[in-house]
Protein backbone atom coordinates (compact mmCIF):
# COMPACT_ATOMS: atom_id res chain seq x y z
CA UNK A 1 0.00 0.00 0.00
CA UNK A 2 1.39 2.98 -0.95
CA UNK A 3 2.12 5.88 1.58
CA UNK A 4 -0.17 8.24 0.21
CA UNK A 5 -3.10 5.95 0.34
CA UNK A 6 -2.03 5.40 4.09
CA UNK A 7 -2.16 8.83 4.48
CA UNK A 8 -5.41 9.34 2.83
CA UNK A 9 -7.34 6.52 5.10
CA UNK A 10 -5.77 8.12 7.89
CA UNK A 11 -6.68 11.64 7.43
CA UNK A 12 -10.81 9.43 6.95
CA UNK A 13 -10.44 8.19 10.29
CA UNK A 14 -9.55 11.42 12.08
CA UNK A 15 -12.97 12.22 12.16
CA UNK A 16 -14.10 9.16 13.65
CA UNK A 17 -13.91 7.78 17.14
CA UNK A 18 -13.13 4.00 18.05
CA UNK A 19 -11.25 1.94 20.69
CA UNK A 20 -10.64 -1.83 19.05
CA UNK A 21 -9.40 -2.32 15.51
CA UNK A 22 -8.76 -5.31 13.42
CA UNK A 23 -6.22 -5.32 10.93
CA UNK A 24 -6.31 -7.86 8.84
CA UNK A 25 -3.93 -8.39 6.83
CA UNK A 26 -1.45 -7.20 9.24
CA UNK A 27 1.59 -6.89 6.33
CA UNK A 28 4.01 -4.73 7.79
CA UNK A 29 2.66 -3.69 10.61
CA UNK A 30 2.06 0.20 10.33
CA UNK A 31 -1.51 0.95 11.34
CA UNK A 32 -1.13 0.13 14.97
CA UNK A 33 1.98 3.06 15.37
CA UNK A 34 -0.43 4.77 12.79
CA UNK A 35 -3.18 4.94 15.20
CA UNK A 36 -1.32 5.51 18.67
CA UNK A 37 -1.67 4.05 21.74
CA UNK A 38 -5.03 5.04 22.71
CA UNK A 39 -6.13 2.12 20.27
CA UNK A 40 -5.85 -1.20 20.80
CA UNK A 41 -5.16 -3.07 17.63
CA UNK A 42 -5.29 -6.80 16.53
CA UNK A 43 -3.47 -8.35 13.92
CA UNK A 44 -4.22 -10.78 11.67
CA UNK A 45 -1.23 -12.60 9.19
CA UNK A 46 -0.42 -15.67 7.29
CA UNK A 47 2.71 -15.25 6.64
CA UNK A 48 4.23 -13.33 10.26
CA UNK A 49 4.84 -15.35 12.96
CA UNK A 50 4.05 -12.19 15.37
CA UNK A 51 4.39 -8.49 14.81
CA UNK A 52 4.83 -5.94 17.85
CA UNK A 53 2.53 -3.45 18.42
CA UNK A 54 -0.83 -5.31 18.48
CA UNK A 55 -2.74 -6.31 21.02
CA UNK A 56 -3.19 -9.80 20.24
CA UNK A 57 -2.07 -11.62 17.24
CA UNK A 58 -3.14 -14.68 15.10
CA UNK A 59 -1.43 -16.46 11.98
CA UNK A 60 -4.22 -17.55 10.29
CA UNK A 61 -5.03 -18.37 6.81
CA UNK A 62 -7.84 -15.63 5.68
CA UNK A 63 -9.03 -18.00 3.31
CA UNK A 64 -10.45 -19.62 6.50
CA UNK A 65 -12.23 -16.70 7.51
CA UNK A 66 -11.29 -15.63 10.76
CA UNK A 67 -10.12 -17.31 14.16
CA UNK A 68 -13.45 -17.96 16.20
CA UNK A 69 -12.32 -15.05 19.14
CA UNK A 70 -12.22 -12.49 16.60
CA UNK A 71 -15.37 -10.31 17.89
CA UNK A 72 -16.53 -6.98 18.82
CA UNK A 73 -14.13 -4.49 17.11
CA UNK A 74 -15.12 -0.92 16.04
CA UNK A 75 -13.27 -0.99 13.00
CA UNK A 76 -12.17 -3.57 10.45
CA UNK A 77 -9.17 -2.64 8.39
CA UNK A 78 -8.12 -4.52 5.04
CA UNK A 79 -5.49 -2.97 3.65
CA UNK A 80 -4.38 -5.26 0.41
CA UNK A 81 -5.63 -7.77 1.48
CA UNK A 82 -9.15 -9.27 -0.62
CA UNK A 83 -7.04 -9.36 -3.79
CA UNK A 84 -5.24 -12.42 -2.50
CA UNK A 85 -8.11 -14.21 -1.20
CA UNK A 86 -10.08 -16.73 -3.11
CA UNK A 87 -12.96 -17.17 -0.60
CA UNK A 88 -13.77 -13.37 -0.21
CA UNK A 89 -17.68 -13.66 0.54
CA UNK A 90 -16.63 -16.16 3.33
CA UNK A 91 -14.04 -13.66 4.65
CA UNK A 92 -16.58 -10.48 4.60
CA UNK A 93 -18.94 -12.57 6.37
CA UNK A 94 -16.57 -13.01 9.34
CA UNK A 95 -15.83 -9.42 8.88
CA UNK A 96 -19.42 -8.73 9.13
CA UNK A 97 -19.84 -11.34 12.58
CA UNK A 98 -16.58 -9.81 14.05
CA UNK A 99 -17.65 -6.41 13.82
CA UNK A 100 -19.81 -4.78 17.02
CA UNK A 101 -22.89 -3.09 16.16
CA UNK A 102 -22.65 -0.37 13.55
CA UNK A 103 -19.14 -1.23 13.48
CA UNK A 104 -17.19 0.07 10.24
CA UNK A 105 -15.36 -2.13 7.66
CA UNK A 106 -12.55 -0.33 5.32
CA UNK A 107 -11.17 -2.38 2.50
CA UNK A 108 -8.05 -1.17 0.30
CA UNK A 109 -7.57 -3.34 -3.46
CA UNK A 110 -6.01 -2.38 -6.80
CA UNK A 111 -8.87 -1.08 -8.43
CA UNK A 112 -9.05 -2.80 -12.59
CA UNK A 113 -11.91 -0.89 -13.78
CA UNK A 114 -9.65 1.99 -14.84
CA UNK A 115 -9.73 2.96 -18.82
CA UNK A 116 -5.91 1.58 -18.84
CA UNK A 117 -6.53 -1.54 -16.96
CA UNK A 118 -9.91 -2.16 -19.29
CA UNK A 119 -7.75 -1.49 -22.35
CA UNK A 120 -4.87 -3.92 -21.41
CA UNK A 121 -7.75 -6.75 -20.34
CA UNK A 122 -8.85 -6.27 -24.48
CA UNK A 123 -5.97 -6.40 -25.53
CA UNK A 124 -4.42 -9.01 -22.99
CA UNK A 125 -7.16 -10.69 -21.73
CA UNK A 126 -5.07 -9.63 -18.27
CA UNK A 127 -5.80 -7.46 -16.02
CA UNK A 128 -2.36 -5.02 -14.54
CA UNK A 129 -0.95 -6.62 -11.35
CA UNK A 130 -3.05 -9.41 -12.18
CA UNK A 131 -1.11 -12.11 -14.25
CA UNK A 132 -1.53 -15.08 -15.96
CA UNK A 133 0.03 -17.65 -12.68
CA UNK A 134 0.45 -20.95 -15.08
CA UNK A 135 3.15 -22.45 -13.35
CA UNK A 136 3.28 -19.86 -10.76
CA UNK A 137 0.69 -20.91 -8.30
CA UNK A 138 2.48 -21.36 -5.31
CA UNK A 139 0.43 -21.43 -1.88
CA UNK A 140 2.37 -19.34 0.68
CA UNK A 141 3.16 -16.25 -2.06
CA UNK A 142 1.01 -13.05 -2.26
CA UNK A 143 -0.63 -13.60 -5.62
CA UNK A 144 -3.11 -11.79 -6.90
CA UNK A 145 -6.11 -13.76 -7.54
CA UNK A 146 -9.30 -12.05 -6.99
CA UNK A 147 -9.68 -8.44 -9.32
CA UNK A 148 -11.90 -5.67 -7.64
CA UNK A 149 -13.94 -2.79 -8.90
CA UNK A 150 -16.51 -1.01 -7.03
CA UNK A 151 -19.34 -2.67 -8.73
CA UNK A 152 -17.66 -6.11 -7.62
CA UNK A 153 -17.26 -4.66 -3.88
CA UNK A 154 -20.65 -3.37 -4.11
CA UNK A 155 -22.17 -6.93 -4.82
CA UNK A 156 -19.99 -8.94 -2.29
CA UNK A 157 -20.44 -6.07 0.63
CA UNK A 158 -24.46 -6.38 0.25
CA UNK A 159 -24.15 -10.15 0.07
CA UNK A 160 -22.12 -10.44 3.30
CA UNK A 161 -25.07 -7.56 4.79
CA UNK A 162 -22.85 -4.51 5.02
CA UNK A 163 -24.61 -1.07 3.43
CA UNK A 164 -23.53 -0.31 0.17
CA UNK A 165 -19.48 1.01 0.08
CA UNK A 166 -18.46 4.81 -0.31
CA UNK A 167 -15.00 5.78 -1.78
CA UNK A 168 -12.80 7.93 -0.07
CA UNK A 169 -10.51 9.77 -2.72
CA UNK A 170 -6.68 9.57 -2.79
CA UNK A 171 -4.04 10.30 -5.02
CA UNK A 172 -4.33 7.54 -6.70
CA UNK A 173 -7.65 7.94 -7.71
CA UNK A 174 -6.89 10.71 -10.30
CA UNK A 175 -5.72 9.33 -14.12
CA UNK A 176 -1.99 9.13 -14.86
CA UNK A 177 -2.90 10.00 -18.21
CA UNK A 178 -5.13 12.86 -20.11
CA UNK A 179 -6.03 10.07 -22.74
CA UNK A 180 -7.91 7.86 -19.68
CA UNK A 181 -10.35 10.29 -19.32
CA UNK A 182 -11.32 10.51 -22.74
CA UNK A 183 -11.70 6.84 -22.57
CA UNK A 184 -13.11 6.53 -19.51
CA UNK A 185 -15.93 8.95 -20.83
CA UNK A 186 -18.30 6.72 -22.24
CA UNK A 187 -18.68 4.75 -19.00
CA UNK A 188 -18.98 8.13 -17.12
CA UNK A 189 -21.97 9.07 -19.33
CA UNK A 190 -23.48 5.36 -19.19
CA UNK A 191 -23.60 5.82 -15.01
CA UNK A 192 -24.30 9.38 -14.97
CA UNK A 193 -27.78 8.13 -17.48
CA UNK A 194 -28.51 5.37 -14.81
CA UNK A 195 -28.46 7.52 -12.20
CA UNK A 196 -30.86 9.71 -14.18
CA UNK A 197 -32.90 6.48 -14.28
CA UNK A 198 -32.67 5.37 -10.92
CA UNK A 199 -36.09 4.75 -9.28
CA UNK A 200 -34.52 3.93 -5.24
CA UNK A 201 -31.80 5.35 -3.23
CA UNK A 202 -30.02 2.22 -3.22
CA UNK A 203 -30.02 2.32 -7.05
CA UNK A 204 -28.76 6.38 -7.06
CA UNK A 205 -25.61 5.88 -4.63
CA UNK A 206 -24.89 3.00 -6.58
CA UNK A 207 -24.99 4.97 -9.78
CA UNK A 208 -23.00 7.58 -7.78
CA UNK A 209 -20.24 6.06 -6.58
CA UNK A 210 -19.95 3.98 -9.81
CA UNK A 211 -19.61 6.99 -12.02
CA UNK A 212 -16.88 9.03 -9.61
CA UNK A 213 -13.48 9.55 -10.64
CA UNK A 214 -12.34 7.20 -7.81
CA UNK A 215 -13.73 4.42 -9.35
CA UNK A 216 -13.84 5.07 -12.80
CA UNK A 217 -9.89 6.49 -13.04
CA UNK A 218 -8.37 5.34 -9.98
CA UNK A 219 -5.91 2.96 -9.89
CA UNK A 220 -6.72 2.01 -6.28
CA UNK A 221 -9.70 2.04 -4.33
CA UNK A 222 -10.01 2.68 -0.42
CA UNK A 223 -13.76 1.82 0.31
CA UNK A 224 -15.42 1.77 3.63
CA UNK A 225 -19.37 0.26 4.75
CA UNK A 226 -20.81 -0.47 7.95
CA UNK A 227 -22.50 -3.08 9.47
CA UNK A 228 -25.96 -2.50 9.79
CA UNK A 229 -27.35 -1.57 13.27
CA UNK A 230 -30.42 -3.61 14.55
Amino acid sequence: MQDSSKQALLNHLRDWSFQTVLDVPSGGGWLPEALGDSVAVDGIDLYIDNAPGYRKFWKHDLDEGLPENCRGYDLICCCEGLEHVGSPLLLLRHFHRALAEGGTLIITTPNVWYPQARLQYLLRGFFPSFPALAGKVNPGTHMHITPWSFPQLYIFSKLAGFRPPTIIPEPLSRPKHFHERIIGLPAKLYCRSRLNKARTDDEREYWKQAGTQESLLGRHLIAVTSKETS
